[in-house]
């Protein structure tokens, strides 16, 4: 079923001097106008197009792509400020509507505010920034661990920096764990590093294998500038791991184990040495 506020490819049924019409299925036949029509399209070809409603809540159709369709968040810009709420640039000619009732707080002309887009009872495609109410945070999800996801910076907490997985979930990135600059409204590839049993995710900007390749760089950094040896073991106290390493002995002995496999170090009775 074809909706408005979605990206499909349509075939070409007619052609008029505004434009061509495409077979939409269940919407009827959709104009696309002449200035978003590619030269040479004929009947019978096939175009890709997103679906919307004009100004005169017709369907349409538009070669534009938009920063986000029905069902995904954004973050977009305050283009104007009418009697009606405030519009945002989105990609189209026709800018998106964010109503009062749906601003989470008054918007301002030129900021930029993350917004989720979704169809209002005239099926008029509507944003509104009260993000929480469309975020997830159940545990009615399939995400699992070492999972590369996409994420929107959206919050900070005193805990780091909570994100919007995969468009629809919140997930948490632990700010000790992240070392670049992270701000309100980007988008970045992450991790899910763990579901909690309550099933909410932790989120890592590293994936395991990046996270343990940065843990045997450490040592083997320290082993370089200490003649090749450390006096410390599989079997070491986890405080004397941390005080020379600042990782934990479980983040240690995964890193040795794969040092050791690539015949990097030896493992000794009383501590480990670069070969």
């Amino acid at each position: 079923m074809i909706k408005i506020g979605s990206t499909y490819d349509l075939e070409v049924v007619k052609q008029t001097e505004f434009g061509v019409y495409l077979d939409a299925d269940n919407l009827g036949e959709i104009l696309l106008p002449t200035k978003h029509t590619p030269d040479n399209l004929s009947v019978g070809d096939t175009v890709e197009v997103f679906l919307y409603l004009n100004s005169e809540d017709r369907p349409i159709a538009t070669t534009q792509t938009p920063k986000a369709e029905v069902g995904e968040f954004a973050y977009l810009k305050v283009k104007e400020y009418t009697q009606f709420g405030a519009f945002l640039d989105w990609g189209l000619d026709k800018d998106v509507l964010v109503p009062f009732a749906e601003q989470h707080r008054p918007m301002t002309v030129g900021h930029s505010y993350i917004v989720f887009l979704y169809l209002d009872n005239q099926d008029r495609i509507t944003a509104t920034s009260k993000i929480d109410k469309v975020v997830q945070e159940d545990d009615q999800h399939d995400f699992y661990p070492q999972q590369k996801v996409d994420l929107i910076i959206a919050n900070s907490t005193e805990l780091g920096f909570k994100a919007i997985v995969d468009q629809s979930h919140w997930g948490l990135l632990y700010k000790d764990e992240v070392d670049q600059r992270l701000s309100f409204g980007q988008s970045i590839e992450g991790y899910i590093k763990y579901i909690r049993e309550d099933g909410k995710i932790d989120l890592s900007l590293k994936s395991g294998q990046q996270i343990r390749d940065n843990y045997s760089q450490v040592i083997l950094d320290y082993l370089r500038d200490h003649n090749g040896y450390a006096a410390v073991h599989d079997k070491s106290p986890p405080a004397q791991i941390a005080d020379l390493f600042g990782i934990s002995k479980g983040q240690f002995k995964k890193a040795i184990g794969g040092l050791y496999k690539q015949k990097v170090i030896t493992i000794e009775k009383d501590g480990i040495r670069l070969v």
